[in-house]
């Protein structure tokens, strides 16, 4: 919806709202004009049903107005003394259209001090849950949001079963455009496997500012551009804010001419050092002596080489390792068993591979570019040559009318040689170079699509140990370290420890003081 529509739907709900109501703001003693008079009938809506005004704000938080409208319709019903069961379920069920009814065909009085205290148990603890589902669903969309690591793509650096927290501050808390949706839930509702979300109304996009920009080597969560929704044979796209998370180490960033050279990311011609943490793999074919087995303790323990990260070409008797840092193949060359080792770094020229980013160059994943990442408000020349570049940002991201008609490209019904885009656009890549979907086949991440900064690791749990060995399954070392920063990543799980056992130590005092101060 554009901001003109949304100007008209709220519009149209604040004369739902004033139909609705005014007979039972006139019986609260206000005025009823004071029903139409948008933002400030919210204000005196919270007065009559005795509710704090920064319920208010609430009401206009996307995803948190959801559970905020149905606590408003009945605390509205109850401050006239409808509180029944039936009420409750009526004003529920019917979108508070039931307000209507009580409005226009119900003597009702106004309940000025009515008790805001829950009548039984069953009341307290739904209040409680919706105060805390509120809570839970600010802090998940605007500051931090829990997030796992499902693939191998930055393996080394983030481990698969890593569970993450993102910071949305770092590069500005992104609001939800997909205004009708499941709390705490992205894409999928758990268990029944349906989507979370209604497609439509959609909000603009819109980022609040953020402590950073987006840096090369940052890691960085993002909504994957090219993401469809799940079971369907159309070309449906997700909304963009439901579209699948990645995790990827951003290599460019807007106004980079960008060059991949042997596996090797080059940034305006210069190779782009990474920070010491990034932990780069490649593949590499390993021959034995005599086809000897390597032993299997050795590879998992010492080089922590999993099972599935290992193939065995038997046309050789070679083994291919899919997942291995130039340090640990300097180690495993130094085996007694290991008779070569070389990195599979393919030649462009000789083995192209048009699943690679824009599909109509001779490139692969290990030798492409140069490749321009585009600035908002940076134009470029188009031509035959250069449009599959930006073919997807001018139609799909930006939203623009593109055709081809000959040598013609016509954007919004003019032809032209050129584009001047709306947007930054950023570069992604996997530290895992030879088993990640990246940046290298599907293009560019608009600055749209970005979703937040891991900053610390609470829990990681190996995969590869099963829940029999619940002690040994925990990777105790990651618990509670930072994702950024340089060296070793330092455990603060301890730290964690005394912090707590310190809260329930003086919760406990607390709250024997406050047992022998009331007997007196």
């Amino acid at each position: 919806m554009t901001a003109t529509q949304w100007f008209i739907f709220f519009l149209i709900l604040q004369v739902v709202h004033f139909l609705g109501t005014w007979k039972l703001y006139k019986k609260a003693g206000k005025q009823s004009w004071e029903a139409a008079i948008p933002i400030y009938n919210a204000i005196v809506l919270m007065k009559i049903i005795n509710r704090p005004k920064w319920w208010v704000i609430l009401l206009f938080i996307p995803i948190v107005n959801l559970i905020m409208f149905p606590v408003v319709w009945v605390e509205t019903l109850r401050s006239f003394g409808k509180n029944t069961t039936l009420d409750t379920a009526l004003g529920v069920l019917t979108l508070g259209l039931y307000i209507y009814y009580i409005n226009y065909s119900q003597d009702v009085k106004y309940i000025e001090n009515r008790s805001l205290h829950p009548k039984n148990k069953t009341a307290d603890t739904v209040s409680s849950l919706l105060f805390a589902v509120v809570v839970a669903t600010i802090v998940h969309t605007y500051v931090m949001q829990p997030f796992t690591i499902p693939t191998g793509s930055l393996e080394k650096t983030l481990l698969v079963g890593d569970f993450l927290f993102v910071s949305k501050n770092h590069y500005g808390a992104r609001t939800p455009m997909t205004t009708v949706a499941m709390p705490m839930v992205h894409d999928t509702i758990p268990v029944l496997k349906t989507k979370s979300y209604i497609n439509r109304p959609q909000l603009p996009y819109f980022r609040f500012p953020g402590f950073e920009p987006i840096e090369k080597n940052d890691i960085v969560v993002f909504n994957w551009p090219v993401d469809t929704i799940p079971n369907s044979t159309e070309a449906n796209f997700k909304p963009i804010d439901k579209k699948t998370n990645y995790v990827k180490r951003c290599v460019g960033t807007p106004g980079d001419s960008l060059s991949f050279v042997d596996g090797d990311a080059y940034i305006n011609g210069k190779k782009l050092i990474l920070s010491d943490r990034a932990k780069v793999q490649y593949s590499y074919k390993v021959t034995t002596v005599n086809g000897s087995m390597l032993d299997p303790n050795y590879l998992t323990k010492d080089l922590k080489i999993y099972p599935d990260d290992i193939g065995f070409d038997q046309r050789d008797n070679s083994y291919v390792f899919r997942s291995l840092t130039d340090e640990n193949a300097a180690i495993l060359k130094k085996n007694s068993l290991v008779e070569s080792i070389t990195k599979l770094i393919l030649k462009a020229e000789k083995y192209p591979d048009l699943r690679v980013f824009p599909y109509t160059k001779k490139w692969n994943q290990d030798n492409l570019g140069p490749i321009y990442i585009p600035q908002a408000g940076k134009t470029v020349k188009l031509d035959k040559e250069s449009l599959p570049f930006y073919r997807t940002i001018i139609k799909e991201y930006e939203k623009n009318d593109l055709t081809v008609v000959g040598n013609k490209i016509i954007i919004n019904g003019q032809v032209t040689d050129s584009y001047t885009f709306k947007q930054d656009y950023y570069y992604m890549v996997g530290d895992n170079r030879h088993n990640s979907l990246d940046s290298r086949f599907w293009g560019y991440v608009p600055a749209d699509h970005i979703v937040g900064k891991p900053v610390f690791i609470w829990m990681s749990l190996d995969p590869y140990t099963p829940w029999s060995k619940a002690f040994d399954k925990i990777r105790w070392e990651r618990m509670f370290t930072t994702v950024g920063g340089s060296g070793e990543p330092v455990s603060y799980f301890g730290i964690f420890v005394l912090l707590l056992a310190g809260y329930f130590i003086a919760n406990f005092f607390i709250k024997r003081k406050k047992k022998r101060l009331d007997r007196y």
